[in-house]
């Protein structure tokens, strides 16, 4: 895929001009290498990670940082890193006057964590990739929980996404099917975005909307070979999630890449967290929530004659929530 003409944008023809901020996209064998000539400008660089992804290659950033590196924040969690207000203090108090550039290593939670305090702090911010496993490493947007529950903030985009093939085909295999899951969802959330357009006069592009069916139909069919780490099924599934995650830019919003499966996988995290139980990860209950809206979708296909739209009242919703 040629990441720099995606990069550059276009003016398009649904009338928007499509942008994207983001400098540097990296996906290949060995591109943790790439790290000290890309931080050769920083001298006070925040290295973010948990224990796990630490693990991963943390000692080898530091390595290539040198005495550039200023700190590092290594989150220590029992379970899953909960993006929440302790998290972002935690992150925040880390930031420093001098702090010039953050590093994330770690995938959806980290890079939320990162590219949310980045927007606080203005400091911008690298995500070294760990595990292909969602569709945020290029958009802008942050999915907190706030409050318990699940509140996405537009905040900004990483200047780097490094993308090690040989880091990401050693990751958990359910962070993998995640990252899959997360690309079939789209099968709901463009059908979704469709039905708005026709129903509710909803903004459309139909290339954005291509642009990310592309990348669906050269996912779908590679579950067998992910299941076997093959470096080229782990690279193209990569290069799909970072794509969707442009499309998001270039459309201003997730409708791209989230529609009603998406809030039903929230709903499902939220509740899991509340209680304090298990719960999947976030592209499997995408994966099972695009199956169940299928059905719905089916059923509304089956009616006689189609429903009227229902008129949102958003005051009355806020009361009642």
């Amino acid at each position: 895929m040629d990441f720099e003409a995606l990069l550059k944008g276009r003016q398009c023809e649904c009338g928007k001009i499509h942008s994207c901020r983001i400098r540097h996209i990296i996906i290949k064998s060995g591109a943790v290498s790439e790290l000290g000539k890309l931080t050769v400008n920083y001298h006070h660089i925040l290295l973010v990670a948990d224990t796990n992804t630490y693990r991963v290659c943390g000692e080898n950033v530091r390595m290539l940082l040198g005495d550039r590196l200023e700190k590092a924040l290594i989150y220590k969690s029992r379970g899953y890193l909960v993006p929440n207000e302790d998290a972002i203090k935690q992150l925040m108090d880390s930031v420093s006057e001098k702090t010039d550039l953050i590093i994330g290593i770690g995938s959806g939670v980290i890079q939320d964590l990162c590219k949310y305090v980045s927007f606080l702090s203005k400091v911008p911010y690298f995500i070294i990739a760990t595990a292909p496993s969602m569709d945020g490493y290029a958009s802008d947007g942050a999915a907190m929980i706030i409050n318990n529950m699940k509140v996405s903030f537009s905040a900004r985009v990483a200047d780097t996404i490094i993308c090690d093939i040989d880091i990401l085909k050693n990751a958990p295999m359910d962070m993998i099917k995640s990252g899959y899951g997360d690309i079939i969802g789209k099968f709901s959330s463009l059908n979704d975005w469709k039905l708005s357009h026709l129903v509710n006069g909803e903004y459309f592009c139909d290339y954005v909307y291509n642009l990310t069916y592309q990348m669906v139909l050269k996912v779908k069919d590679l579950g067998p070979k992910l299941l076997t780490r093959d470096e080229d099924a782990i690279n193209v599934l990569m290069e799909a999630l970072i794509i969707v995650g442009i499309a998001m830019a270039y459309a201003g919003n997730s409708r791209p890449a989230s529609g009603s499966e998406h809030h039903m996988s929230h709903f499902f995290e939220v509740i899991g967290i509340m209680k304090n139980e298990p719960y999947l990860m976030h592209g499997v209950d995408v994966a099972f929530s695009t199956v169940y809206t299928e059905r719905l979708r089916e059923k509304l296909l089956a009616l006689p004659e189609p429903p009227s739209p229902a008129k949102f009242d958003e005051a009355a919703w806020e009361q009642k929530i």
